[in-house]
């Protein structure tokens, strides 16, 4: 087992952070150019780099390579490979089969437990977006702190916008907190799913409820001692799974890592602790959850349209356009997104967009040569 990194260096923790970004999923509200063996993560949907290259880029002068790891399965983490030449072969993590967050995070925690228990695990999904990097990075680091100090879960909790109906929430108290530099950590008190929409204004109204960013941070240790506490069917599989990784057994990782429930780790685990600690994500975060989303990052022309590719319009207003390396001419239209993907075209409004979820399953069964 690697050696404990709990010294302390100018009156601070020196911590051994170690980065696992969830890669797999398959990112079905960005068809028609997310597909099953490019999905949306992989895509170079903001700027020229992926999505998961800029959740790298993110960790830069942060976190070494070598700390960095990413899990997905294993046709996936051949494109992993590909996109992330820099991280070491042993880094790709490699799931048995595609399934949750709680079976990934729990092999992944696993793995970085056997190399230091008091190592900050940073779980990042890695389609998301951040504006202000500089801002990101220095609560991150905080958090990490956090975390170890602490020994809580810690979680980042993004002020919300708008009454949005289609996050998770966190309620905080403020009354109980902690704090490390100056920045606050809140007390969780609980998660509230998708509320509706009178549900959502009423959260807005009393200041104590944040999206739930998907962001989580632990210390090995604290993970292992929070499935005891909280998920005992979870914490039997990581007992399991221990010795079983220290073998590099594949076939009983394997067989182990098919009984863990198919559940995220929200619902597995996080929102059945007592006590966690959640840091206001104020750094422009986005998840990127639909075309609409992609609307607000990209410059608006006069007409506030927004587009990758060249575009013309006339008389068109409020539409987004991706056609990477063609022209698009727009005659007439308003709130329209239009997607080329070279062999399928989307076009739907603006306010339309979630239903491309509700489309995928329809050409599961009538067009699987487009998924």
């Amino acid at each position: 087992m690697a050696k404990k990194t709990s010294a302390r260096k100018n009156g601070r923790a020196k911590l051994d952070l170690r980065v696992v970004i969830l890669a797999g999923g398959s990112g079905t509200r960005f068809w028609p150019l997310s597909r099953q063996q490019n999905p949306k993560q992989y895509l170079k949907i903001i700027s020229e780099k992926s999505l998961i290259e800029e959740t790298v880029n993110r960790l830069r002068g942060l976190v070494p390579p070598s700390r960095i790891y990413t899990i997905a399965v294993a046709g996936q983490t051949r494109i992993l490979r590909r996109l992330l030449p820099r991280l070491p072969a042993k880094n790709f993590l490699v799931e048995p089969e595609a399934r949750n967050t709680a079976p990934s995070l729990l092999l992944a925690t696993a793995t970085m437990y056997l190399k230091n228990p008091e190592a900050v695990v940073i779980a990042l999904p890695a389609d998301h977006f951040i504006k202000e990097v500089m801002d990101f990075r220095r609560k991150l680091i905080l958090a990490a702190e956090a975390a170890w100090k602490f020994k809580k879960i810690v979680m980042f909790g993004i002020p919300p916008m708008s009454p949005a109906t289609a996050y998770g929430y966190i309620h905080v108290t403020r009354e109980k907190r902690q704090e490390i530099d100056g920045e606050e950590f809140y007390q969780v008190r609980g998660f509230r799913e998708k509320p509706d929409l009178p549900t959502a204004l009423e959260f807005i109204q009393s200041g104590e409820y944040y999206w739930n960013s998907g962001i989580f941070l632990w210390r090995a240790d604290t993970f292992a001692e929070h499935l005891r506490d909280y998920a005992p069917e979870l914490f039997s599989a990581w007992i399991k799974l221990l010795p079983a990784l220290r073998r590099n057994d594949r076939r009983e990782i394997r067989r182990l890592f098919l009984e863990i429930p198919s559940l995220s780790i929200d619902y597995a685990l996080i929102e059945k602790i007592y006590g966690s600690l959640m840091s206001p994500g104020d750094f422009g975060w986005s998840d990127l959850g639909s075309w609409s989303a992609l609307y607000d990052y990209l410059p608006e022309d006069e007409d506030c349209n927004v587009a990758r590719g060249r575009l013309v319009s006339q008389e068109s207003r409020n539409c987004l356009v991706f056609n990477p390396g063609k022209l698009t001419a727009l005659i007439g239209v308003e709130n329209l997104i239009v997607v080329n993907a070279g062999d399928a075209l989307l076009v739907c409004r603006r306010d339309q967009d979630q239903k491309v979820r509700e489309l995928v399953e329809r050409l599961k069964r009538e067009g699987p040569e487009y998924l």
